[in-house]
C-alpha cells in the first residue's frame, strides 16, 4: 500500500466511525424530540449527513498533523521517545488513579471532568518530563544505545573499514587526496578493538593503534565523512565474521588490508578493497634494465646477497654485494616480483665496484 492510499484509507475509516456515531446518537436523540414514527430515522439521517461532513474535515486535518508528528519524531533522538513514553504513561496512570479517588469520594456530576483533567496534566507533565530528561533515564535503564540521534544511512560508495585498514595510512592518503568522497563507516567493535591495542602493553601495536586512531580525526579534518556504527552482530563470534555480515547487510564495500578476510569476502560474492594490494598496484613498476640508486642496510636471506629499501618501501635484493652493506650503490633492476607487502626487486651491481667501496 503506497502512501497516499495508507493516507485516504485512515481518513474513509475514521468519516466511518463518525457517521455511525452520528447514526447511533441522531437516533437516540430523535426518540428524545421527534415524532415517535418519523423523528428518529430523520435524526439518524442528518446524524449520518453532518458526522459525514465533519468525519472528511477532521479526518483529513488529523491525518496532516500525525503526517507533521511522524516528520518531526524522525529527527527526535530514540531515548527522548522512549522517556517521553515511559514517564507520560506513568503519569497518565497516576493521574487516572487520583481522579478514580476524586471521583469516589466527591460524588457530582463534576468530578468526572475534573478527574479528567487531572490525568491529562500529569500525562503531558510526564511527557515534557521524559523528552527533557530523556538521557539521563535512558542511561539509567541501562539504554545508553538510545543516545545517538539517528543519522542518515552511508553513502553507497562509502568503504566499511575493518581493525587491519583501520592502523594503516592508506586512508589517510586517499581520504587527503579526494578519493573518499563517499566516506568511511567504522564498526564500534573495530573502534573498540584499535582502542584496546592502543593502550596495550606492545609499544609497537599500540603505535600503530594510536596512529590509526589519528587518522580518523584526520580524515574528518580533511572532511572526509567519517560514520561509527553502532550495529552489532552477537550471533557471529569472529570479527571476520561479523566484518562480513554488516557489509553484506549495508550493501558497503569492505575496506581491509588482511589478505584472508579479502578472500572470504571474495568467496561470498562481497565487493572488497584490500588497500595493501591497492598499494603495491599504484607503486611504480621497475622494469629489467632499469637503475636505481639504494643504500644496502643488511644481509640477504641467501649467501652473499644484501638488502636495500626505496624509498615507497619496496625492497631490493641484491646479489654479490654482502660487502657493501652500509653503502649507497647503484643497481640494475633484473627482475620484480608482486608480494602481499609490495614490489620485491631482484638487482645486480652496475659494473664494477670502486676499489674504495671493495676494500672492506
Amino acid at each position: 500500500m503506497s502512501g497516499t492510499e495508507a493516507h485516504v484509507v485512515f481518513v474513509e475509516i475514521f468519516r466511518l466511525l463518525l457517521v455511525i456515531a452520528g447514526v447511533v446518537g441522531g437516533f437516540q436523540l430523535g426518540q428524545h424530540v421527534g415524532a415517535p414514527s418519523t423523528g428518529p430515522l430523520v435524526a439518524a439521517v442528518l446524524g449520518a449527513l453532518v458526522a459525514y461532513v465533519v468525519g472528511g474535515v477532521g479526518g483529513r486535518l488529523i491525518d496532516r498533523w500525525l503526517r507533521g508528528a511522524m516528520t518531526q519524531l524522525r529527527s527526535v533522538p530514540p531515548a527522548e521517545v522512549f522517556a517521553g513514553s515511559v514517564v507520560g504513561t506513568t503519569g497518565l496512570l497516576l493521574g487516572l488513579a487520583a481522579g478514580l479517588g476524586l471521583v469516589t469520594v466527591v460524588r457530582s456530576n463534576i468530578s468526572t471532568p475534573i478527574a479528567a483533567a487531572v490525568a491529562w496534566v500529569l500525562c503531558a507533565a510526564g511527557v515534557r518530563l521524559g523528552v527533557t530528561k530523556g538521557h539521563e533515564i535512558a542511561r539509567s535503564a541501562g539504554l545508553g544505545h538510545l543516545l545517538e540521534r539517528p543519522g542518515a544511512a552511508p553513502a553507497p560508495t562509502a568503504l566499511l573499514v575493518d581493525t587491519s585498514a583501520l592502523l594503516e595510512r592508506q586512508l589517510v592518503v586517499l581520504g587527503r587526496a579526494g578519493l573518499l568522497a563517499g566516506g568511511i563507516v567504522v564498526p564500534r567493535f573495530v573502534l573498540d578493538e584499535a582502542r584496546a591495542v592502543a593502550s596495550g602493553p606492545d609499544d609497537t601495536s599500540s603505535r600503530r593503534a594510536r596512529g590509526g586512531l589519528e587518522g580518523l580525526e584526520a580524515l574528518r579534518s580533511a572532511g572526509t565523512p567519517v560514520q561509527i556504527l553502532e550495529d552489532e552482530v552477537p550471533e557471529e563470534p569472529a570479527l571476520s565474521d561479523k566484518m562480513l555480515c554488516l557489509a553484506r547487510r549495508c550493501g558497503l564495500r569492505l575496506a581491509t588490508c588482511s589478505a584472508e578476510l579479502a578472500r572470504q569476502a571474495a568467496d561470498s560474492g562481497l565487493a572488497t578493497v584490500n588497500l595493501r594490494l591497492l598499494t603495491g598496484q599504484l607503486q611504480p613498476q621497475h622494469v629489467a634494465g632499469e637503475r636505481l640508486q639504494i643504500e644496502l642496510v643488511k644481509e640477504g636471506s641467501q649467501s652473499r646477497q644484501a638488502v636495500g629499501y626505496l624509498a615507497d618501501g619496496d625492497m631490493v635484493v641484491v646479489n654479490d654485494a654482502v660487502d657493501l652493506v652500509g653503502r649507497e650503490v647503484t643497481v640494475v633492476v633484473a627482475a620484480t616480483r608482486a608480494t602481499s607487502q609490495g614490489q620485491l626487486v631482484f638487482a645486480e651491481l652496475a659494473g664494477p665496484v670502486p676499489a674504495v667501496l671493495s676494500s672492506r
